[in-house]
């Protein structure tokens, strides 16, 4: 099996997938169709499983050597660029994405129809749409860290991670710490280190299981969701899809060739691991340990890498900056809205800030998307029906979605990594 690149089976194993997603999706019968999606999908949750078992570890122990590494002047200058980019790129996806969605104008026939299935469903996130307020959040940032870590709450993780690891750098670099201490708090970073690279020793174990979760999860999501694309769907999907695919192929690489003058389609392709692990899993956080290794491979410093993709996967989302203005633009012409130039202003800035809580996981854009539509002032029966057309569709979007925010992810750690020196040559 090794004789034959990791990416190659990957690929194999998705097309495969799909392949037999659609014959079951479109020639069998739908009880025989269930029966051999419920034998075969316990095989692709499984990867997701095991990937969300060791991110959680690997955030703490990376995050934590990470900002110890970093002399506490850099520290700043650095995360405070890692930041910048992810604004940056949030806002120009969020401008990008309502502009494409008023060029290819969405619409749908039959809407009624469709959305009366997944009403339900779309009603109970419409009453659990509020987020608490910023002083909710605020106070969110800092919980118990084994809680933290229990409940898979990344911004908190992250926090202690960061202030952990600062603390640790403090006591090293102070002039009057004692030779006790110091020798301490270096075995203790050492123990961390080592923990760091067990973790990271565990993902090459999880990657010899991809091809078969990769089988799993592609047959599972186009059997269940793969016709949806021929159907009512396909002006929407076709509008996420070129948005997306414009954003991978034409945003991207011009800003790695005007950043770190190299051919950007090489870089992208030393990236193609954890872009094709984000389109099947659905999730960013579980392609987290994916993207690490990526990152380590090229050469970027875990010092980085370790701040950077974790805290892109949380609030970094340009895939959900493309993919809502496409419900919001559809909504519009559903129901007769004249959008102004400041409501498009305000809606940007919902979007771009909305982004911010879909949290890294499978489906979190459909609850953000309640949020922006009652933003624009529509009714309740309104924002329930266009989020029930969201869920119909949402777990191929959520594909294209993903590929979109983990690609950004890794193209601005390895941005702020080249351009600030973090980058070891060959």
């Amino acid at each position: 099996m090794k004789k034959f690149p990791l990416v190659a089976r990957i690929l194999v194993g998705f097309v495969l997938g799909t392949v037999l997603g659609l014959v079951l999706s479109e020639c069998c019968a739908p009880e025989t169709s269930k029966k051999i999606v419920a034998f075969v999908a316990p095989f692709g949750n499984v990867l997701v499983a095991m990937l969300k078992t060791v991110v959680y570890p690997i955030i703490l122990f990376s995050l934590i050597t990470g900002a110890a590494s970093l002399p506490l002047r850099s520290s700043g200058r650095v995360g405070g660029t890692v930041i910048a980019w992810y604004t940056a790129t949030s806002l120009f996806a969020t401008v990008f994405g309502v502009g494409m969605a008023y060029l290819m104008n969405p619409s749908m026939q039959g809407a009624d129809q469709v959305a009366s299935s997944y009403m339900q469903g779309a009603q109970k996130i419409a009453g659990g749409g509020s987020s608490g307020s910023l002083a909710d959040f605020l106070v969110g940032l800092f919980q118990n860290p084994f809680a933290a870590l229990a409940n898979g709450q990344f911004l908190p993780i992250i926090v202690f991670s960061i202030a952990f690891g600062l603390a640790a750098r403090y006591l090293l670099d102070k002039a009057d710490t004692d030779a006790k201490t110091a020798k301490a708090v270096r075995t203790m970073l050492e123990c961390i280190d080592g923990a760091q690279k067990v973790a990271f020793k565990l993902i090459d174990c999880v990657i010899l299981y991809f091809p078969i979760g990769v089988f799993a999860l592609s047959v599972t999501n186009f059997a269940e969701n793969g016709t949806l694309l021929f159907g009512p769907y396909l002006r929407i999907t076709v509008c996420v899809m070129v948005g997306v695919a414009a954003m991978i192929l034409v945003v991207y690489p011009l800003v790695l060739a005007l950043f770190c003058r190299e051919n950007p389609y090489a870089v992208l392709l030393r990236l193609r691991q954890p872009i094709v692990t984000a389109f099947v899993t659905r999730s960013s956080a579980a392609t987290l340990p994916v993207s690490f290794k990526a990152m380590d491979e090229m050469g970027v410093d875990r010092s980085i890498s370790s701040f950077s993709l974790p805290m892109g996967a949380t609030i970094n989302m340009d895939g959900v900056c493309v993919h809502l203005p496409v419900f919001v633009i559809l909504a519009a012409n559903m129901f007769g809205h004249q959008l102004s130039a400041f409501a498009i202003g305000t809606l940007c800035l919902s979007i771009m800030f909305a982004s911010v809580g879909a949290g890294g996981i499978p489906g979190g854009s459909v609850f953000l998307l309640f949020m922006v539509l009652e933003n624009m002032g529509l009714p309740a029966d309104q924002v329930a029906m266009v989020v029930a057309l969201c869920l119909g569709i949402n777990p191929i979007l959520d594909m294209f979605e993903t590929c979109c925010n983990v690609t950004g992810d890794n193209v601005c750690t390895y941005i702020v990594a080249k351009t600030n020196g973090y980058v070891k040559r060959g």
